[in-house]
């Protein structure tokens, strides 16, 4: 419990004593007044010599020590880092989750990050074989197949293009996979976490594509990674020729390692593994190539035992951040509901929330900037007085595409599935204020 000083503060002592001279003359008026703020600076000293005694010595009314010295100067810190004040907010992973971590996943905290825009050093990862460390000058991208013009590109004559920057949110299949037959993960981070947002810098696909002349034959571009495992996945030329980049920069500053450095490719609105990291050839054929990546994984496996094939869109989807399992309601009182909603077709155009499981639905507000395939905030204002909720959100985009319930998601997928898992997702909020995951089917 923090230390609190009881009695009226200054303001309210003056208020006071303004409201009880009212009806005198101008003369007693002010001896009234001059006397009454004789006695409330009294007061206001008394309130100081309590405040240090109570160790209260950086608040109002006093000085506080940072204001009376001097701070470190400039480039203390070259690159910069968050204050020492604020908790440690990092990537997290589920340890059970895979059998290695070179092969594995890590989860980005949405719940505690702010606006759209996920810091590089929170974004999330997915290695196949590990982070690959490249060295630039010796790295190169092979452009060939069905085209008139073979080309090994340096990343010197990549970054000599005329390059565009676009926000896209980027997200792996998987995300929420882990849910499929019931709630398990009591943290937002874990449930939604394979997701993040940035600026994104490069050379749009279509503008190499155009140096190396597209054989009418050509149809399919087989995308491979430099990595250990090179990691491959064939993208429709349609998507390649859309708005598909090569990206050699995010957030304003190069590439980091876990996200590719020195190339990726970058699919926006697509399966996160499609958009290939550490990119060394783009090989382009009339059929799609079938590896491993695609058969046997990322790929739908349907209740009947089939399996669904190339889902590359990231449907739409939303997930309430505050309150949730690691952001609590605390007090009674107003609250701002808040989230993130996400479409792989486009735009969010409207987010709606329900406090009753779904029964009601009260419309949310966009908050900040609405972009193509990018995160966008909602939010809404009301109040909690320790009434039981089961929160949810739902996500409509401009293509009329509506979020589904788990129940409509599983009559279509069944169970059997890791992909693609875009339902309606439940908060149950207790009378204490605590968050914890359910499903509603």
């Amino acid at each position: 419990m923090s230390n609190q000083i009881k009695g009226p503060s200054t303001r309210e002592l003056m208020a006071q004593l303004a409201k009880e001279s009212e009806g005198l003359s101008i003369r007693d008026r002010r001896d009234f007044l001059k006397k009454g703020m004789l006695a409330a600076g009294a007061v206001a000293t008394s309130v100081v010599a309590e405040s240090a005694v109570a160790g209260n010595s950086n608040l109002p009314p006093l000085e506080p020590a940072w204001g009376r010295q001097l701070g470190a100067g400039v480039v203390d810190k070259p690159y910069g880092s968050p204050s020492a004040y604020e908790r440690e907010v990092v990537r997290r992973t589920v340890p059970w989750l895979t059998a290695e971590s070179i092969a594995s996943i890590s989860m980005t905290p949405i719940q505690d990050l702010k606006g759209i825009i996920t810091p590089n050093g929170l974004v999330f990862e997915r290695y196949h074989a590990g982070v690959a460390q490249i060295n630039p000058e010796e790295h190169r991208l092979m452009i060939h197949g069905l085209v008139e013009r073979p080309i090994i590109f340096t990343m010197e004559d990549l970054m000599r293009f005329p390059s565009v920057s676009e926000i896209k949110f980027i997200e792996c299949p998987a995300n929420g996979g882990m849910e499929w037959k019931g709630a398990q993960m009591e943290a937002l981070q874990f449930t939604h976490g394979m997701l993040s947002c940035c600026e994104w810098t490069g050379v749009p696909l279509r503008v190499l594509l155009e140096e190396v002349g597209v054989k009418p034959e050509g149809k399919w571009i087989l995308a491979e990674g430099a990595d250990g495992s090179h990691m491959s996945r064939s993208i429709p030329l349609e998507k390649a020729l859309d708005d598909t980049l090569v990206v050699y920069a995010q957030n304003g500053e190069m590439l980091r390692p876990e996200q590719g450095y020195p190339l990726r490719l970058l699919n926006p609105g697509w399966e996160g593994n499609t958009s290939i990291k550490w990119l060394r050839r783009l090989e382009i054929g009339d059929k799609p190539w079938y590896h491993r990546e695609e058969t046997s994984k990322y790929t739908d496996l349907m209740a009947d035992g089939r399996a669904r094939k190339f889902t590359f869109v990231q449907e739409t989807n939303s997930v309430i951040t505050n309150p949730c399992p690691e952001k609590p309601i605390i007090k009674n009182g107003l609250i701002e509901i808040e989230g993130i909603a996400w479409s792989g077709r486009g735009k969010v155009k409207q987010v709606d929330i329900s406090f009753d499981g779904g029964v009601s639905w009260v419309p949310a507000s966009l908050k900040g900037l609405v972009l193509d395939k990018a995160l966008t905030r909602f939010s809404l204002v009301t109040k909690w007085d320790g009434q039981p909720w089961l929160l949810q959100s739902r996500a409509i985009d401009e293509t009329g595409y509506v979020q589904p319930t788990l129940g409509q998601l599983r009559e279509i997928r069944g169970t059997n599935s890791i992909y693609h898992k875009n339902s309606i997702h439940t908060w149950k909020v207790a009378a204490n204020g605590g968050i914890s995951n359910v499903q509603i089917s």
